[in-house]
């Protein structure tokens, strides 16, 4: 479980962030809403100890993130942020054997080989592991950096946007990816949404985000509702029954 206990974070005078209480449970996935410059991305930064608090805890798995080990916490806790930096001249193989770093130093042994073929194979990649990063699509690419996180077979999986320059049918193929990881390997995946409507879809839970508070967190069904999404948005939004679940009409 992740616990936020009266957190603030504050970068000036009129930007604040807090106080955020909230238990978020284990498993499934959960995806932060809301308009820009709510909060979303720095309140993921925090529980992935990137940012420091202010005041407040955060505990995950009952580890407190500001007090513990950075080795024990990447056994927890990984964390893909929007803006990735790593050299383009690094295959996908290459860049998947990044996430058994806090478990082999960069000695690769035969299990940690193992793993990345796994994770390689999951987000269907297998024909592209020996491709560098800079003859991929941005699909691929991002393909491969959740092939990282996941290959760090953490418990916690923290997202920043994990469809942020992909086309549709490249959205959907993500968040399908992301779903089974949940489930299939029993991961607890927390990512920052901007489309409503793929929250709504793909979510377990939904914590929507406003002026750095937030301002619901509930189900799908509950979170989904036209009065509390009109409020958080500032805009009229309605709420239709789709085949898939509830759909936000702006």
């Amino acid at each position: 479980m992740i616990e936020i206990n009266n957190v603030k974070k504050s970068y000036a005078d009129e930007v604040e962030i807090g106080p955020l209480n909230i238990s978020i449970p284990k498993a499934g996935l959960t995806s932060l809403i809301g308009p820009n410059g709510a909060g979303k991305s720095t309140t993921l930064l925090m529980i992935g100890r990137l940012l420091d608090l202010d005041e407040g805890q955060i505990t995950v798995a009952d580890m407190d993130v500001s007090k513990s080990k950075s080795s024990d916490l990447a056994k927890i806790i990984t964390l893909l942020r929007q803006e990735n930096h790593f050299v383009t001249r690094l295959t996908v193989r290459q860049l998947a054997g990044f996430g058994r770093f806090p478990y082999s130093k960069g000695r690769l042994t035969d299990e940690d080989e193992d793993i990345i073929s796994k994770y390689i194979d999951f987000l269907d990649l297998t024909t592209l592991e020996n491709r560098y990063l800079d003859e991929l699509s941005g699909g691929q690419r991002q393909r491969a950096y959740v092939a990282m996180v996941l290959c760090q077979e953490t418990e916690y999986v923290l997202l920043d946007e994990p469809l942020n320059n992909l086309d549709v049918a490249r959205s959907v193929q993500m968040m399908e990816h992301l779903r089974h990881a949940a489930y299939e390997f029993g991961r607890t995946i927390l990512t920052v949404m901007h489309d409503i409507n793929f929250a709504a879809k793909y979510s377990d839970r939904i914590c929507a985000m406003k002026n750095g508070q937030i301002a619901a967190f509930g189900t799908v069904a509950e979170v989904m509702d036209p009065d509390i999404l009109t409020d958080i948005f500032e805009t009229k939004i309605e709420i239709i029954q789709g085949p898939y679940g509830p759909i936000a009409i702006y």
